[in-house]
């Protein structure tokens, strides 16, 4: 193959004939394939369906003197705060277990933010003249539509292969008005990845000019490798108070990615003085979250060890389609020197820069021939890609047959999109 960089213009729309001609052929197939976000596999729901009857007795629900079929335990159960506190690295004091999804957790604790303040805020954000919030890109869309839901100014800041630009970080929050940083730490979401020591610890040290700064720390891909064995990471907690600002950093976790993410159970991890804080905020919304289901969790999901007992059977099913997206890649793209992504070892996807100016036509021409992903600037603050070429790539639903297809579509649109650019710059 020959880069595209290299080709006249005769031999561009040579390539682009050929390649339409491709293109239309899969059209014709009438293909109806997923990769737009990361849902786990049928397989890997499999795995996880007998934890449906591990409370199949009345005298199951009883932990600790406490029946988990009755209100009460707003905290969550404490086998349940332990657990979390197992994985995460953190004392069982400082967490606070919550229902299926960890981005509840995440928007109540923005939401209260602004109607009451943290913790440690002068006043509610809903009061302050200026919120700005930091948004390393490429990230998740889901956090940047939180914040800019409550019409915070969102600012992006660059990914570097260690982390944020911690350089620009340290900058930014000399700003008053800057109130928090997201951040998924471990498999960053898209660019799968893990976040340096040096990087956690600049974090921990922090100064911003924000006494209510927050840390959205969503540790989402905390033990999900899916190449090689568990990689311990720091606990950003211990270390934030050992930096002398405890109540800075919230860290958040599910077992959306584990068992159920329909039917899970989240975590938010805190200084206890936050944990308290904020259980008395919520006290007037709920009674409690779902305790049965964390017991279930619990009986199911024994402790750490067990859990990443469990972690490396995901690991047989995953594998072998992040293998098939990085070899197709291989074989169709990176001859022609217009790409660039990343070789995740963990996490749920695959970040691919292609061609500036290109990801949204790319990605147009695959709806057409029935492959769905995830839309073009997704992965930057108010769906705004500055270089149109940050595509997020999805590979746990479909089986690795439909993946081989999905990819080989995606191949395509990718090089009509640049031969196009190429012939019309």
């Amino acid at each position: 193959m020959i880069p595209y960089e290299r080709m006249n213009d005769a031999e561009l729309r040579q390539e682009y004939r050929k390649v339409s001609q491709t293109y239309e052929s899969w059209k014709a197939k009438g293909l109806k394939l997923n990769m737009a976000r990361g849902k786990p596999s049928k397989l890997q729901l499999d795995l996880v369906s007998d934890m449906l009857t591990v409370l199949a007795e009345p005298e199951d629900c009883m932990v600790d003197g406490t029946d988990a079929r009755n209100y009460g335990e707003l905290q969550g159960l404490r086998c349940a705060r332990e657990y979390w506190a197992d994985v995460l690295g953190c004392r069982w004091e400082e967490t606070f277990v919550g229902g299926t999804s960890s981005l509840t957790l995440m928007y109540d604790l923005i939401s209260k933010a602004y109607t009451h303040g943290l913790m440690t805020s002068p006043r509610p954000w809903c009061r302050e003249e200026r919120v700005r919030f930091l948004c390393p890109s490429p990230g998740y869309d889901r956090h940047f539509r939180i914040t800019q839901s409550f019409g915070a100014e969102l600012i992006t800041v660059p990914m570097t292969e260690s982390g944020p630009d911690m350089d620009m970080v340290e900058e930014l929050v000399k700003d008053p008005c800057v109130k928090g940083i997201w951040c998924v730490p471990k498999f960053s979401n898209p660019e799968g990845i893990t976040y340096s020591e040096e990087t956690v610890k600049r974090f921990a040290n922090l100064k911003p000019a924000a006494p209510d700064f927050a840390i959205m720390w969503d540790n989402a891909y905390c033990i999900h490798e899916f190449e090689g064995d568990f990689q311990p990471f720091p606990d950003i907690i211990s270390l934030c108070a050992q930096a002398g600002r405890p109540h800075m950093v919230y860290e958040f976790a599910s077992t959306s990615k584990i068992t159920f993410p329909g039917g899970g159970i989240s975590v938010l991890a805190a200084s206890r003085e936050n944990i308290d804080y904020l259980t008395k905020l919520v006290s007037v919304q709920m009674i409690s979250f779902d305790k049965l289901n964390q017991l279930r969790h619990v009986r199911y999901l024994k402790d750490k060890q067990h859990t990443l007992a469990l972690m490396k059977r995901h690991a047989v099913i995953m594998a072998p389609k992040f293998r098939t997206v990085l070899e197709v890649l291989e074989r169709e793209i990176a001859p022609l020197g217009f790409a660039r992504w990343n070789r995740p070892t963990g996490g749920y996807f695959v970040s691919l820069n292609t061609m500036p100016g290109t990801a949204k036509r790319a990605l147009a021409l695959c709806a057409g021939a029935g492959v769905t992903m995830t839309e073009a600037g997704a992965t930057y603050p108010y769906g705004i890609d500055p270089e149109d070429s940050n595509i997020r790539i999805a590979p746990s639903l479909p089986p690795v047959e439909e993946l081989e297809e999905a990819m080989q579509v995606f191949a395509v649109c990718l090089k009509m999109a640049a031969l196009e650019k190429c012939m019309n710059p």
